[in-house]
């Protein structure tokens, strides 16, 4: 249903040039009767086929302004305008600019999103420990805290996230641009000939204008689609804080994976020269015709697999080098192996926060739940595009036949434009429903981020638990294989046990040394993992955008 708005004249008001049609609604307006008044509402209000609103606007009483009627939702609005634009006769153009002030409070608000997962009051296991929130600190390795503060200054993965945090954020000024009022400039000078006969007439003109359009966001459409790119800003900025979680956590366990190979390369060293003396010793008793030599070849094989370790270990030192270079920004081969990598005792375990607070401070949660409301800001500006469109356009424009005349005489007009889509083979309708189909994908994505980041806490919290445990049972194995290994070289030198008694007594405590080695890395781990888990976010210094070197980036064909 639509309501005109009748053409009238009154001693203070403008002619109108015809009438104005507008939907009558929940956010429309209405005639009263036997009045010069029109009733606007704006009611907050959220629907599933509708925009939200986001309040009631306040202006000025007056003449030309409007009242709120007590104990409602509704406005009046005095369509008695000055003098100024009854000489203009711009009625139509100065109702439309009028009723976006009105309409202004339909724009969409930001939605209260509920956490789609029954969260626990606690986790089982917890500590007393504080957890700064550059967390790797409290490992007080200066050698890793230098190189994590390097990466975050020069990793590219990082700096690709500024990137987009940058384009996310242009994008939301021109999305935002559209709730302003867009004013060109245009000039133009031209010479013309003519001849007549024998004579040639030269003319010169000259012309300069001003135009001005705007569309009124009566729907919270423009609005909607602000909205939506602030919180896709805010969503880029969290990911990028997730970023950062992430690379110093694989800056920390490549650090921690390389001291750990360091270790196993010192560990076989003094194995291989163990094995060299035994082996020494029972070629020495071989020759004496006291053991066979089968007893001499299996100490030769013992001998060269340890040295297969070792290659493979130094190998590892290698690959994580390579790893560790590319994740500080530099090339592989840039690092040397560092001379202070050790595998430090544990710090105090952190306190964990609650799941309620936990999901508050992970990064990757807050961003999910920032693409619930940004998704629902895009349905929102879908529904608002299936209503109709206001714009109004001004300009003035001046010419003259010299420059010094250019301001003498101006046309200026203003006009308002009105479109309702009315058939797109329902175009619209289907973007309707595209939205909140992406709207329930982030909303079940938010929750799977959610319980992801409960699993990840529970998990790196028993897994520490049970890599304490084994590290222990592998400190009982190593003593009880260090005793075994005693009783049998005895007992092998006294000639009541042949040498392969001794052969698997001293294979299997060389397997559980270099397996302790690695299940304290392991530890550590877990210890890294508990701490991406709950880790929030820090301040970091924005880097400058890059711009291409023409002369660094020029190919010579």
């Amino acid at each position: 249903m639509n309501n005109k708005l009748p053409a009238y004249a009154g001693p203070d008001s403008p002619r109108s040039t015809g009438s104005f049609d507008a939907p009558v609604g929940r956010c429309g307006f209405r005639k009263k009767r036997n009045t010069n008044s029109y009733t606007i509402k704006l009611p907050a209000y959220s629907g599933p086929d509708s925009p939200r609103s986001t309040g009631s606007f306040d202006a000025p009483v007056g003449r030309y302004g409007f009242r709120k009627q007590r104990n409602t939702n509704s406005y009046t609005i005095k369509m008695k305008l000055p003098t100024f634009f009854s000489k203009l006769d711009l009625l139509p153009g100065c109702l439309i600019l009028l009723m976006s002030c009105f309409f202004w409070g339909c724009s969409p608000k930001v939605t209260t999103v509920v956490s789609p997962v029954n969260l626990p009051e606690d986790f089982p296991a917890t500590g007393n420990g504080m957890l700064p929130d550059k967390w790797w600190e409290t490992f007080g390795d200066k050698t890793l805290n230098s190189y994590v503060e390097r990466a975050l200054g020069e990793n590219f993965d990082l700096l690709i996230a500024w990137d987009r945090l940058a384009q996310t954020e242009a994008l939301a000024v021109k999305e935002g641009a559209a709730l302003w009022p867009e004013v060109n400039a245009s000039g133009q000078a031209s010479r013309t000939r003519e001849e007549m006969g024998n004579v040639a007439n030269y003319y010169n003109r000259y012309n300069l204008g001003v135009s001005v359009s705007y569309e009124l966001d009566l729907w919270g459409r423009i609005h909607a689609a602000h909205q939506g790119a602030l919180l896709d800003v805010q969503a880029s900025r969290e990911d990028l804080d997730a970023t950062a979680i992430v690379l110093s956590a694989r800056i920390t366990q490549t650090w921690y994976q390389l001291a750990e190979a360091i270790a196993q390369v010192d560990l076989i060293d003094q194995q291989i020269e163990s094995n060299q003396k035994v082996l020494a010793l029972i070629t020495t008793r071989f020759r004496q015709g006291q053991i066979s030599a089968a007893d001499v070849l299996r100490q030769r094989q013992l001998l060269e697999s340890s040295h297969g370790q070792l290659i493979l270990a130094q190998e590892q030192i290698e690959l994580l080098l390579h790893e560790l270079s590319v994740l500080l920004g530099t090339a592989p081969g840039s690092l040397t192996q560092p001379q202070d990598a050790w595998l430090m005792d544990l710090p105090i375990l952190p306190v964990v926060p609650v799941p309620s607070e936990l999901i508050q401070r992970r990064p990757d949660v807050r961003s999910a739940f920032i693409n619930v409301q940004a998704a629902d800001q895009r349905v929102a500006q879908a529904i608002a595009d299936q209503f109709p469109r206001i714009s109004i356009s001004a300009g003035a424009e001046t010419s003259g036949m010299e420059v010094r005349d250019l301001f003498d005489n101006w046309l200026a007009n203003i006009a308002g434009n009105l479109s309702q889509p009315i058939f797109d083979a329902d175009r619209r309708a289907a973007e309707v429903d595209r939205t909140r189909a992406a709207l329930s994908q982030a909303i079940h994505e938010y929750g799977r981020v959610i319980l992801n980041s409960l699993q990840e806490v529970q998990d790196a919290l028993t897994q520490e638990r049970q890599q304490a445990d084994y590290l222990l049972n592998l400190g009982k194995q190593l003593e009880l294989s260090r005793k075994v290994l005693e009783r049998t070289r005895e007992s092998y030198i006294k000639g009541q046990l042949d040498y392969l008694r001794v052969l698997e007594s001293l294979v299997s405590r060389q397997s559980l040394e270099r397996n302790y080695i690695k299940a304290k890395q392991q530890l550590i781990s877990r210890r890294i993992d508990l701490c991406q888990a709950i880790a929030g976010s820090w301040q970091m210094d924005r880097p400058e955008i890059t711009t291409l070197d023409i002369k660094k980036s020029a190919v010579s064909n």
